[in-house]
């Protein structure tokens, strides 16, 4: 599963729909790093582009059926018994689009992970690796990942649609939630 290709791919078709958070996550990027190399002492300090990022992976919500699990004894769950070794296919979409936690769960609204003060705010619903001992055990690395190529790629160019070009955010079918292949414009900062 190429999980953390597919969210930076996702990363640029949504900022190509939505310039204006684009411009916003470049310009904390200017303020914050300016031409040096991103690092991750950068992320503590640059909480809309960690709120961003936290909102692709919530949006874009890559794995949305987890890997199945069996239970390990007779269990009762809701008033419903489940035998010793029946299968149970997490649904993370179902936490991920919990208007409970999310005000607006059908949208990209990188909102959802700041405070009235512009500061990140942790969300316990914000389960993109799973949660438990069958978590994802590169999600560490994913999360590094995942920020230093998003900074580094916004640091360095301003993506857009090409002239014609139509965005297609629907998922191509498969296990992971991969975008369908788009031309893009990737077109370079030169420190604008």
């Amino acid at each position: 599963m190429e999980t953390t290709g597919s969210t930076l791919r996702w990363s640029i078709l949504l900022m190509m729909k939505y310039p204006e958070i684009q411009k916003t996550v470049q310009k904390e990027i200017e303020k914050v790093i300016g031409l040096a190399e991103p690092q991750m002492a950068h992320r503590q300090q640059m909480p809309y582009t960690d709120a961003v990022i936290h909102e692709i992976q919530r949006f874009t919500d890559i794995v949305p059926n987890n890997l199945p699990r069996s239970t390990t004894q007779d269990v009762i769950l809701k008033g419903c018994f489940l035998p010793k070794g029946t299968y149970i296919i997490p649904s993370l979409t179902s936490v991920l689009r919990d208007a409970k936690y999310f005000k607006k769960p059908d949208e990209f609204y990188p909102q959802h992970f700041l405070d009235a003060d512009g500061n990140f705010v942790k969300i316990q619903a914000f389960i993109p690796f799973s949660v438990g001992k069958r978590s994802c055990a590169g999600a560490n690395l994913a999360k590094m990942e995942l920020f230093l190529f998003f900074t580094k790629l916004l640091q360095n160019f301003t993506f857009k649609v090409p002239p014609g070009a139509k965005l297609d955010l629907n998922a191509a079918v498969g296990y992971v939630s991969a975008p369908h292949k788009h031309e893009i414009c990737a077109i370079f900062r030169n420190n604008e």
